[in-house]
């Protein structure tokens, strides 16, 4: 395997290409660090759950789900700010606890999920309260002119019943194509729903729950969908809702599908509408674009989910939860760059974001072994990578099959696997990306892109062998 390259480096490789720009080292994480349990200036990336993202000419900033690691938690909504994306620092909490309001309705001890936009000079923060298990919820809003608060609370924007199909958790805010306001909402129970807002007030322009634009078969815990966040994408006309399915411990996974219009139907690659819940197999509807994971003998993640996303000048960054395999009671804050198939999907990286951009990588590069990650929407849990291999003849081969891969001289690399086993004429289109490996704390190349079926496929470039 050639050895990656510094960043800054200048000059061309032999092939008359210009080396490409690493990041460089974030510095060091600590996981699993006991010693941080009580003092929340050193939480930075951990206690971190259900992540709203926002940009203000003041950095970055973080709302989270209070959740706390080794100890009950302080009701309140955490605040995170960051300057580069990358290092994150301890704010605040933004309210003093659970409004009066939403723990008299819902008898929440907490603040969970929370949401933050910007209208005229104020900020809008959206929470949700509830409890583990109950429709008893409550969508509620608070306002402030800072970003740091004070926030006041201005009280119930939806309520949910116990009798109530619909859960009213998990709040996204969003302003359409045509300058319209909605919400999209939904946890678990009922699915997921849209309803179109007041600008001026921030609550709803109609009655009702609104339009339902996702759904799973809530026969067995394997249906749950919850955690909806929705962009627009100029470049390709299209709205794309993302949700978490499944068990917040255990299998958690992120998923996306898309839409002409922003109250659906969103459909996913292969056309399926996620208000289907007849389709089976249940698990293959909605693009799987993140999941649990485990790149080659390194510590892998458990469950990441329930997103944001960012979009920042022509970037794109998921911003999520994960759980460290070795100890799943501690959740982290991830947040990665999203590329763009040619035909308009999302597709995530990798690795967790370091300041790497996307520019054109020399042949020379590619070659060698790379850990292969297939993001298999039946896997529940923790999916394995495998080892490949990419020759200078061409030809690419892992325990899985045999192929051949070409490269457009740019950053795109086709791998077609050729073994029936793979399936016949498997085919990935995917996207390299020079990045950092903070398993094995270097640089190095990643991929990620689809196959033919809407199955997104990872790659990372192999540590040399000592």
């Amino acid at each position: 395997m050639p050895m990656l390259l510094l960043m800054g480096a200048g000059g061309c490789t032999a092939d008359n290409t210009a080396k490409p720009v690493f990041p460089s080292s974030p510095g060091d994480i600590t996981m699993y660090d006991s010693s941080a349990i009580d003092n929340e200036a050193n939480w930075t990336v951990n206690n971190a759950h259900d992540p709203g993202i926002i940009k203000t000419d003041q950095g970055y900033y973080v709302f989270s789900t209070d959740v706390k690691v080794g100890g009950e938690p302080k009701p309140g909504v955490m605040v995170r700010k960051s300057e580069d994306l990358i290092h994150w620092k301890w704010v605040q909490y933004a309210l003093p606890g659970v409004p009066a309001e939403a723990k008299a309705w819902s008898g929440a001890v907490g603040l969970w999920a929370p949401d933050v936009v910007k209208y005229k000079d104020s900020y809008r923060l959206y929470y949700s309260a509830s409890t583990f298990g109950s429709r008893q919820s409550m969508i509620g809003l608070a306002t402030s002119h800072s970003i740091e608060g004070p926030w006041t609370d201005k009280g119930a924007v939806i309520k949910t019943r116990n009798n109530d199909a619909l859960n009213a958790i998990d709040p996204n805010v969003i302003t359409d194509a045509d300058g319209k306001m909605w919400m999209v909402y939904g946890s678990f129970f009922g699915g997921i729903h849209i309803i179109q807002l007041s600008p001026e007030t921030g609550k709803p322009a109609e009655s009702g729950f609104g339009t339902l634009i996702a759904a799973r078969d809530r026969v067995t815990e394997d249906g749950a969908v919850e955690g909806p966040y929705i962009i627009y994408n100029e470049k390709f006309k299209k709205y794309y809702l993302f949700v978490s399915y499944d068990s917040l411990f255990e299998d958690y996974n992120v998923r996306v599908a898309r839409s002409d219009s922003i109250t659906g139907p969103y459909v996913d690659y292969n056309g399926r509408e996620m208000t289907d819940t007849t389709y089976e197999p249940q698990y293959e509807v909605g693009n799987k674009i993140l999941g649990g994971y485990r790149p080659g003998d390194d510590p892998g993640w458990i469950a990441p989910g329930h997103n944001s996303v960012l979009k920042d000048g022509e970037n794109y960054f998921i911003v999520n939860h994960a759980r460290g395999e070795q100890d799943k009671n501690w959740s982290y804050l991830h947040v990665r760059k999203i590329l763009w198939t040619e035909d308009g999907w999302p597709v995530v990286s990798p690795e967790r974001y370091a300041g790497e951009t996307q520019q054109n990588i020399p042949k020379s590069l590619i070659t060698g072994g790379w850990d292969y990650l297939i993001i298999d929407p039946s896997v529940d849990g923790q999916v394995e990578s495998s080892r490949i291999e990419l020759k200078n003849d061409g030809s690419v081969n892992g325990p899985s099959g045999q192929g051949t891969w070409s490269f457009d001289g740019k950053f795109k690399l086709t791998l077609t696997w050729d073994n029936p086993e793979a399936g016949k004429g498997k085919t990935d289109h995917v996207q390299l990306l020079p990045s950092w490996d903070w398993e094995q704390n270097r640089q190095t190349l990643v991929f990620t892109g689809m196959d033919e079926k809407g199955i997104s496929v990872w790659g990372k470039q192999a540590a040399p062998k000592q």
